[in-house]
C-alpha cells in the first residue's frame, strides 16, 4: 500500500502505540498489505493500521438528523405521512437542519419556541437581531428562519382583492391583517374601489419605523385617479398594539378627506390594524 497524507499508527505486542514507525518497518515509503478489519494475538511481531483522523471526526456530527432514530427525523416523517402531521418544532428543525453540542435541531427548535412563548405569531414579529440573540442561532440560520416567516406572511396577503367587494371595516381588517399584524414598523396602505364598493387595487403608500410614517397626500390621490377609483380607504399599522389613533392619524385622515372630496372621490374609511384588534375611523363615526 503506498504511503499517502494519511497517519499511521503502529501497535506493538504490549499494546502500546507509538508514532513514527519503529525502525523494523521499511523505510521506503511502502507498507505491507494488510485488513481494514484484524485483531492482535499475543506474539505478534506488530502490524499497522491506517487510519484517516480527519474523516474520523466527521463521521459523526453530534445533531445531525442522519444520526437519530428513524421515528424521530422530520424530513422521514413529511415522506411517510405527510407534512401536515409534523409539530412545529419539527417544522422548525427542517429549517434549522442541524442542531448544536448536545442538542439536536428539534430541542433546538423547542428552545427557539420557547423563546417566543411557544406562539408562531410572536417568533413572526423577531427580527434578525432577536434571533441572533438565541443560543445556537447562527446568521444562517436566522436568515432561515426570516424568509420562511416572510413567505407566510405573503402567501397569506396573496389574495385575489380584486374580486373582494368590501362591505364593512371587518373586511378591511381581514385583507390587511396578514400583511400588516406583526410588523414591527408601521406602513400605510392604499385601497381603491369602484362604485360598487370592489376592489381595484392596493398600494403601500410609505414605510417607516416603529412610531409613524410620512404620507404625502398627493401620492395617495394620484394612484386612485389613475386607477379610476371612485372611492379609497386607507390602513395602517400599530407596532405597539395599541389600536387608538393618534392625533397624528386624526390629522392625515381630515386632511385626506378634503383633500379627496376636491376631486369627487370619496374617502370611505381610515382602518388601524394592531395586533388581533382594529380600530375604524368610519365606525366610530369619525368619518361623515
Amino acid at each position: 500500500m503506498a504511503a499517502s497524507s494519511e497517519t499511521a499508527f503502529f501497535i506493538s505486542p504490549d499494546s502500546r502505540i507509538s508514532y513514527p514507525p519503529p525502525a523494523e518497518f521499511p523505510s521506503n515509503g511502502t507498507f505491507p498489505e494488510i485488513p481494514l478489519k484484524f485483531c492482535f494475538t499475543a506474539g505478534d511481531a506488530g502490524c499497522a493500521r491506517h487510519i484517516n483522523p480527519k474523516k474520523s471526526m466527521n463521521s459523526y456530527r453530534p445533531g445531525a438528523m442522519k444520526t437519530w432514530a428513524v421515528e424521530e427525523r422530520p424530513r422521514e416523517k413529511v415522506m411517510a405521512n405527510g407534512i401536515q402531521f409534523l409539530s412545529d418544532s419539527e417544522l422548525l428543525a427542517i429549517l434549522l437542519g442541524s442542531g448544536i453540542r448536545n442538542m439536536t435541531a428539534v430541542e433546538l427548535a423547542r428552545h427557539l419556541l420557547r423563546s417566543a412563548g411557544n406562539n408562531l405569531h410572536e417568533l413572526g414579529r423577531q427580527s434578525l437581531s432577536d434571533l441572533l440573540k438565541i443560543r445556537g442561532v447562527g446568521p444562517a440560520k436566522a436568515i432561515t428562519i426570516l424568509a420562511a416567516m416572510e413567505l407566510g406572511r405573503r402567501r397569506a396577503g396573496m389574495q385575489q382583492v380584486e374580486r373582494i367587494t368590501v362591505k364593512s371595516s371587518r373586511t378591511v381588517y381581514d385583507l390587511f391583517h396578514p400583511l400588516l399584524g406583526d410588523l414591527d414598523h408601521e406602513e400605510f396602505w392604499l385601497l381603491m374601489l369602484n362604485r360598487a364598493n370592489r376592489v381595484l387595487g392596493r398600494y403601500k403608500v410609505s414605510q417607516g419605523g416603529l412610531a409613524g410614517t410620512v404620507i404625502d397626500t398627493r401620492i395617495i390621490l394620484k394612484k386612485a385617479l389613475d386607477h379610476l377609483a371612485s372611492s379609497i380607504i386607507v390602513c395602517h399599522n400599530h407596532p405597539s398594539g395599541n389600536k387608538q389613533p393618534s392625533d397624528a392619524d386624526a390629522q392625515i385622515t381630515e386632511k385626506l378627506k378634503k383633500a379627496a372630496d376636491m376631486i369627487e372621490i370619496k374617502l370611505l374609511d381610515h382602518v388601524i390594524i394592531a395586533d388581533k384588534s382594529y380600530f375604524s375611523f368610519a365606525d366610530e363615526g369619525l368619518i361623515l
